[in-house]
């Protein structure tokens, strides 16, 4: 038998004071987590810049500081490449202002600038654009949209959580709904989500019971790319047959939301999309429809680089002020971007800026950075109290790698855990060190590194949080392959160059395929932290490439990297679902679960009694209240016997139900491969 940090072999003879203890905890919490403050008043955060409709006109203002001449450009139609120019005047701290009287909402305009920075042949739009007209080309050519920013939100705001209370769903908007059996009218689109009578979209957030959405970016980005394998303007493309970026992850317009999701949309390339900039009030619109159904709503914000094609305003203002340049002018990137200076002023005031925009005028209860770990602390800080400022309650967490997550944490920024992640799967690239869920672990980790992660890595010797608020525990997310995939070829069912003409590999009930994922939904669910579900990883999904009129050898292959397909490759086929219905519900019954008990969220470390049970199984108690047991080893039962009293079932290998699958008392047996959810009866 294994001791650990607090592990306690002997759990019998539980005292009555522990056990009222735990029932006033319980208490506590379930008042701590209702809603009943009152709600926030949201007020409008004005932007410095942009356009601003007036009663006899529009007030023009940009920041161009190194420029000689700035001309408002003012344009009949989306289509013109010129337009009625009006000369600006130059005011203070290099602000730039234009009063075009009688204009109005729906306005299209762009700025010509001349100077030492600047190209005089080329328009840019406005880099405080509330909406816009972009053309599909991979120079993501735009103008701006000068629009009326009424709107009726009724009563709506911000949903009040506390953030241990979440339960997020990570999607991407267009994939929710673009397949045809979503049977959604307004496919892929802000309003085909919320549409009722589908099949996916709304429906199925509700019927899962997550009460939050992190959606990939929805603010403007390009979402074309450079034609493939052909030189265009000293660029060549050799790795992107698809010519496109799905995910998003190229932004553009920071205060801007995509017009490719609108009504008003079109993939035509080089037409125009977001010619009546619907998509201001169609985001709106869904957002207040999800806050109806007291779901929260995150956006994934890319605030540290930009395109590295498109004609980003920023670029043509003044380039040697906004980014992060070499020591011969150039721009630094990295993946998919051109980095920002993001500890410049003018820059922090951007992000900041747009990110209080989303607060306040989308209503946007939280946000999700890309990539975090490029900021700066400094930087970090100062987001994270100007938007606290604004909502103390706001959600806040990003991609805290090269191991900056502890760092993160100590001012108050939650993360992806990635050790939540691979000390279950395995390697991230590499199948063959594999973790707890096989029946291994990773070279140096035991089974107080599963404990861990159970606390929410947030207690112990291998704490990683100050808080386990701050820890999103996750076994897959839209990056790498999805869970199941790597589970299949962790396990040998599948080969990364085999083919396979169905675009969904199906689970057989008593598989091992199956029994793991069950077992590592079971984990998730029941652990400290934030638990996040990917799209398609409750009916354990695959990513098979879809054929299309790409021409791509890899066809019928799973695709770790399907940040460029938008087709079936991505699109969720809500058919798949009902294939594996039987995993769908153990997820649906495990977060009701996660929601009907506040300790599962909100125990704190001396909570804990753990028990070693073999080298990979454990039995916890919580409170003394609530039992979990987990077994990872493939093909060895092990036994325990129960503290004393009787004990409600709430899941097992097989099922899961808050109402309880039977009574239980004494000695148990964890089969392999499983886990247990036990309820004290009192």
């Amino acid at each position: 038998m294994i001791v650990l940090f607090q592990v306690k072999i002997k759990i019998n003879n539980l005292k009555t004071t522990l056990i009222k203890k735990a029932n006033l905890l319980f208490l506590s919490l379930t008042l701590f987590s209702t809603n009943s403050c009152e709600p926030y008043k949201i007020k409008r955060f004005g932007l410095s810049y942009g356009a601003f409709i007036m009663n006899n006109g529009i007030k023009f203002k940009i920041h161009a500081p190194s420029s000689d001449f700035v001309y408002l450009v003012i344009f009949d139609n989306m289509k013109d490449k010129k337009g009625n120019e009006y000369l600006m005047r130059k005011i203070k701290n290099g602000d730039w202002e234009y009063f075009l009287p009688d204009a109005k909402d729906g306005t299209l305009y762009g700025y010509r600038l001349e100077g030492p920075q600047n190209d005089k042949d080329i328009i840019i739009a406005d880099p405080y654009s509330k909406a816009t007209v972009t053309q599909n080309s991979w120079r993501h050519i735009a103008k701006s949209i000068a629009i009326n920013r009424k709107f009726d939100w009724e009563d709506d705001t911000w949903i009040k959580k506390d953030p241990r209370d979440l339960i997020i769903y990570e999607a991407h908007l267009r994939d929710l709904t673009r397949h045809e059996t979503s049977l959604a009218k307004s496919k892929g689109s802000y309003l085909g989500l919320i549409e009722k009578n589908q099949n996916g979209g709304i429906k199925h957030l509700k019927d899962l019971g997550i009460n939050a959405i992190q959606f990939l970016p929805l603010w403007d980005y390009a979402n074309f790319e450079i034609p493939f394998k052909k030189e265009v303007e000293g660029f060549y493309n050799d790795w992107n047959p698809y010519e496109r970026n799905h995910w998003g992850y190229m932004p553009t317009f920071f205060t801007a939301p995509e017009s490719y999701y609108a009504s008003d949309w079109t993939d035509i390339p080089r037409q125009w999309n977001g010619g009546d900039g619907k998509a201001v009030y169609e985001m709106k619109t869904m957002v207040k429809t999800l806050h109806k159904e007291g779901i929260s709503v995150i956006l994934d914000v890319v605030i540290n680089h930009v395109s590295n094609y498109d004609y980003h305003p920023l670029k043509y203002i003044d380039k040697s002020l906004y980014f992060k340049l070499d020591s011969n002018n150039n721009y630094l990137s990295q993946c998919c971007g051109n980095l920002l200076n993001t500890d410049n002023e003018k820059v922090r005031q951007y992000i900041i800026e747009s990110l209080k925009y989303w607060m306040t005028d989308y209503h946007i209860d939280g946000f999700r950075f890309d990539q975090c770990h490029l900021l700066s602390k400094e930087t970090a800080i100062i987001i994270k109290n100007e938007l606290k400022s604004i909502n103390p309650n706001i959600i806040i967490y990003g991609e805290a790698w090269d191991e900056r997550e502890k760092e993160f944490s100590s001012i108050d920024w939650g993360s992806f855990n990635a050790k939540f992640r691979d000390a279950l799967r395995g390697n991230l690239h590499n199948i063959n060190e594999k973790g707890f869920l096989f029946g291994q672990y990773r070279s140096g980790e035991t089974l107080e590194d599963i404990c861990s992660i159970i606390m929410g890595s947030s207690f112990g010797p291998k704490s990683i949080y100050k808080s386990p608020s701050h820890s999103i525990n996750f076994l897959e997310v839209h990056d790498n392959y999805s869970f199941s995939d790597y589970l299949r070829l962790s396990l040998g069912v599948i080969s990364k160059d085999e083919k396979f003409e169905e675009p969904f590999l199906p689970l057989q009930k008593e598989s091992q395929l199956s029994k793991i994922n069950k077992l590592a939904a079971l984990i998730l669910l029941t652990s400290q932290g934030i638990p996040i579900i990917h799209q398609g990883q409750e009916w354990a999904h695959s990513q098979v490439i879809s054929a299309s009129k790409v021409s791509d050898l890899n066809i019928g292959k799973i695709d770790g990297n399907p940040y460029n397909k938008d087709n079936e490759t991505n699109w969720v086929n809500w058919n798949h679902k009902n294939i594996n219905q039987d995993l769908v519900n153990y997820y649906i019954n495990l977060i009701e679960i996660r929601k009907s008990i506040p300790i599962f969220r909100h125990a704190g470390e001396k909570d804990f009694k753990f028990q070693g049970l073999s080298k990979f199984a454990i039995g916890y108690t919580i409170n003394e209240n609530l039992a979990v047991y987990v077994n990872s080893a493939p093909m060895n039962e092990v036994s325990t016997y129960l503290p004393e009293g009787n004990w409600t079932i709430l899941a097992d290998k097989d099922y899961a139900d808050v109402n309880g699958l039977g009574i239980t008392s004494g000695k148990i047996i964890i089969p392999p491969t499983s886990g247990l959810i036990l309820k004290r009866n009192n």
